[in-house]
């Protein structure tokens, strides 16, 4: 017996279809019926790679005496956060008002009548335990809550819904160009402090941070952290740690530990597009470490193989749990999925499958002993940069082959599984693989098509061009229903609009991609139109800056929100605002100059009192103080892209000064036509930190 999310497209709720919980996917519908039962609405938000989510639905959510309770007494709602952030970024705001941290499963209580949330939670077990109260308890004194305290319950509301209110509208602030510049320092001092390393807690890619205080270190200043260390060790941290899959490639989601050793297992489209671009400009900064090279081409290996549908476009994740024999081939025999089954190896399977001298090598290169470092398992990690033996790249190619039931060369794509009965059922001639989420999400491929984009212009691969270009058209070719944008897309079906972040993802790519191909203006046409209907649907006229969905798609939402905190992925109107300013350079057009300007004055109140929040915001200012313009040759432009020149637009001049290289502009003015590549060099270097 399945219930409503067994038609949703999402595999998040499909996940929920045979719940005995009596699920509504959100629309009005379900909406007007917890109001005209005066239900109070349960409100849960998570996504398909979840791994307590999944653990909920496979607990809470399947429990048949729940279910009657929550049946009977509320309405209630699944939401997949990949595809309504908007909807998740409000209630995720009110739980970590409530309860000062956040995450999810997203669990929330809303009043039917104004949708306001009066109680929120993450993961509530069926009984009580890790010193949380049993779900069914928690329902039972909600409900009693809510029929009870009804003043109690207007006053908490109103408090909830003020504070939402009161973030939503921040007060603009302008300042002269010497505040710009002490503002600048004090996010990058702040970015380049939250990646130095620490001994607690779990550990994150967190790369709108590195990313600015990479920016950084081009500005000469006295500082108690040493910036390009610190994002050196960063890129190592990455390239190295259990966080990479050495075997696979691609990135998990974060570790477990300070150390970088064990991860959350599941990988994620946006944390790999991020981490191949930043990878790629500490190439191109001159830190050029051979596990940085070698971890972009076995990211994009694996994005070719198993995360690149056939029309061009790139999976949002896959899961971190996967099934182990004897469940292969349809023997349902009673399993879960475990966490890391995919990826993890046993010593003794390690003894198995590589010689004496192999293995000797594997544990002298990576952490491998006999009693593991994961659940008396082996999460592969390096002990040490540089290149690796032949004889330890022959063993990971032997452990792919155990893993994949074929070498690299020749498993050119892996079929998904797309749920977890492919999964058990599909006959798998290595592993049995972790389950992949299929939906396309623009945000997410275009963050990858940056990633792509930029280790492209610094290594020349042509493949990473191709399927950065590939992804690229689909999205311009499939993603506009008439005539508007649309965020998702499942099987050929573009559904739901566009949100902020798609847009501003989707513009930064489209630009990234005309810095590769300068002889042409294909790219930039495309996101100059894209940018006016941005414009157009969500830019904030009365306070600056871009709301997160467009004012025909929130009528739904009980504040509209303006996206500028960054979290696993950059905030919309930073990207969006350094976008303006890369678009004013590339078209001499002011008015994006002018949007830049009074975005950022929307914004500089946050940026001054919570850096820590929003360094992509600060990304955006150093765009808006050091933005660069140079007009060279394709021969010269090709050779300058590989440099990280972070704050600079290249453009191909059509006549240049006799006896000139090129042209370098500052904003609003051009320096003296440069009579040589050291010259105009100097000059850009220059023009980069005047700010």
């Amino acid at each position: 017996m399945t219930n409503r999310l067994a038609e949703a497209k999402s595999l998040y709720l499909r996940k929920h279809a045979e719940n005995p919980i009596d699920w509504w996917p959100w629309c009005d519908e379900a909406l007007s019926t917890a109001k005209a039962q005066n239900k109070p609405i349960f409100l849960s938000i998570g996504y398909s790679s979840c791994h307590w989510c999944t653990v909920m639905e496979g607990e809470a959510f399947s429990d048949p005496g729940i279910a009657e309770y929550m049946n009977a007494n509320f309405i209630p709602i699944k939401v997949d956060r990949e595809e309504r952030p908007d909807i998740d970024s409000i209630y995720m705001q009110a739980l970590q008002m409530m309860s000062g941290q956040g995450g999810w499963p997203l669990n929330a209580f809303l009043s039917p009548d104004d949708l306001v949330p009066f109680y929120a939670g993450t993961y509530f077990p069926v009984e009580p335990r890790y010193g949380r109260p049993g779900f069914l308890q928690v329902l039972q004194a909600i409900r009693h809550y809510y029929d009870t305290e009804k003043q109690d319950l207007r006053d908490r509301k109103a408090v909830i819904l003020e504070s939402l209110l009161t973030s939503a509208v921040l007060q603009q602030q302008g300042t002269t160009a010497t505040q710009d510049k002490e503002l600048l320092h004090k996010g990058r001092e702040t970015s380049t402090g939250i990646i130095t390393p620490n001994q607690y807690g779990n550990s994150f890619p967190m790369i709108p941070y590195a990313e600015l205080a990479l920016r950084g270190t081009r500005f000469e200043v006295t500082s108690e952290y040493d910036g390009k260390q610190v994002c050196t060790q960063r890129g190592l941290d990455l390239a190295l740690g259990g966080i990479y899959d050495h075997v696979g490639g691609g990135f998990h989601r974060y570790t477990v530990d300070p150390t970088w050793t064990v991860p959350h297992f599941e990988k994620m489209l946006y944390d790999n597009g991020q981490i191949v671009e930043y990878l790629a400009n500490l190439w191109s900064a001159g830190i050029e470490e051979p596990a940085f090279k070698r971890a972009i081409a076995g990211t994009v290996q694996w994005l070719k193989r198993e995360m690149t549908a056939p029309e061009g476009y790139f999976y949002a994740a896959q899961d971190a749990d996967s099934f182990t024999p004897p469940y292969q081939g349809g023997d349902k025999g009673g399993s879960e999925p475990e966490e890391g089954a995919f990826y993890v190896w046993t010593f003794s399977e390690l003894e198995q499958l590589l010689t004496a001298e192999e293995l000797i090598e594997l544990q002298q290169q990576f952490t491998v002993t006999a009693n593991g470092n994961f659940e008396s398992k082996n999460v592969l990690q390096r002990r040490r940069s540089g290149e690796l033996s032949a004889t330890v790249e022959t063993a990971l190619k032997k452990l792919f082959v155990a893993r994949y039931g074929a070498t690299p060369e020749s498993l050119e794509t892996f079929p998904p599984a797309r749920n977890n009965q492919e999964a058990k059922s599909r006959h798998w001639p290595g592993r049995i693989p972790a389950v992949t989420d299929t939906k396309m999400i623009v945000a997410w491929n275009s963050l990858m098509i940056s990633g792509l984009a930029r280790a492209y212009a610094v290594f020349r691969e042509p493949v990473y061009l191709e399927l950065a270009t590939t992804a690229a058209d689909f999205i311009v070719n499939h993603q506009f229903v008439d005539g508007r944008f649309h965020r998702l897309n499942y099987e050929n079906q573009p559904t739901v609009l566009a949100q902020s972040e798609d847009y501003a993802f989707f513009i930064k790519a489209l630009l990234d991609l005309q810095t590769c191909s300068p002889e042409q203006n294909k790219w930039l046409e495309r996101a100059i139109a894209l940018q006016e209907e941005f414009d157009e649907y969500l830019w904030s006229v009365e306070l600056g800056g871009y709301y997160n969905t467009s004012s025909d798609a929130s009528q739904d939402l009980i504040v509209r929100e303006r996206s500028y905190v960054d979290n696993a992925t950059p905030s919309a109107n930073g990207v969006a605002i350094a976008n303006l300013v890369r678009l004013a350079l590339f078209t001499d057009n002011l008015h994006y100059l002018d949007l830049a300007e009074q975005g950022l004055n929307a914004f500089r109140s946050v940026m001054n009192s919570t850096p820590q929040a929003c360094p992509s915001l600060f990304t955006a200012l150093d765009w808006y103080r050091n933005s660069t313009l140079i007009r060279t040759t394709t021969e010269q432009l090709h050779s300058l892209m590989s440099q990280y020149l972070p704050s600079v637009v290249f453009a191909i001049a059509s006549k240049l000064p006799d006896n000139s290289v090129g042209l370098v502009c500052q904003g609003l003015k051009c320096l003296p036509a440069a009579s040589s590549l050291e010259q105009m060099l100097q000059q850009v270097r220059q023009s980069q930190v005047r700010g």
